[in-house]
C-alpha cells in the first residue's frame, strides 16, 4: 500500500524554501515558506510582488506576508538559476506602475476598438441577410 501523507503535510518538504504564488487576482508574489496551516494559509518572509509589462519586471518589496490559502491558485518552487529569464530586464517600480496603467489604457482601447468592429460586422450581415446576398 502507497503511504498517504499526513493531512496537512504536502507543504513540509517546501518550508524554507522560496517559492512563487500565482493568486486569485493574478498577482505573482515570490517569498521564502516559513510556515502554513491546515487551510493552506502560508507565511512568506522576503516577499516582494513581481509584476510584467511586456519584457520588464519589478520586484516590490512587501517583507513578511501572510496569505490566505483561498486566494492561492498556484505555488510552485523557484529554481534560482532560472528565477530571471535573461530576456526580461529589471526596471524601478515607478517605471512598472506606468508602463502597467499604459497597457491597461491600450487594453481597453483595444476592446473598444474590436466591439465596433464587431457591430459593424453584424450591421453588415444583417444588410446581407435582408437584401438577400450571402
Amino acid at each position: 500500500m502507497q503511504d498517504v501523507p499526513i493531512p496537512g503535510s504536502a507543504l513540509l518538504e517546501e518550508l524554507d524554501n522560496k517559492l512563487l504564488l500565482q493568486l486569485r487576482d493574478g498577482r505573482k508574489i515570490i517569498g521564502i515558506l516559513r510556515s502554513f496551516d491546515q487551510f493552506a494559509n502560508i507565511v512568506l518572509d522576503e516577499a516582494v510582488e513581481r509584476m510584467y509589462v511586456g519584457d520588464m519586471y519589478a520586484d516590490i518589496p512587501l517583507g513578511l506576508q501572510l496569505v490566505r490559502g483561498e486566494n492561492v491558485v498556484l505555488l510552485g518552487q523557484i529554481d534560482p538559476d532560472k528565477e530571471i529569464p535573461a530576456t526580461l530586464r529589471c526596471v524601478p517600480e515607478a517605471a512598472i506602475r506606468e508602463a502597467l496603467k499604459h497597457e491597461k489604457e491600450f487594453n481597453k482601447l483595444g476592446a473598444g476598438m474590436r466591439a465596433r468592429m464587431d457591430f459593424c460586422l453584424l450591421v453588415a450581415e444583417l444588410l446581407q441577410l435582408r437584401t438577400g446576398q450571402h
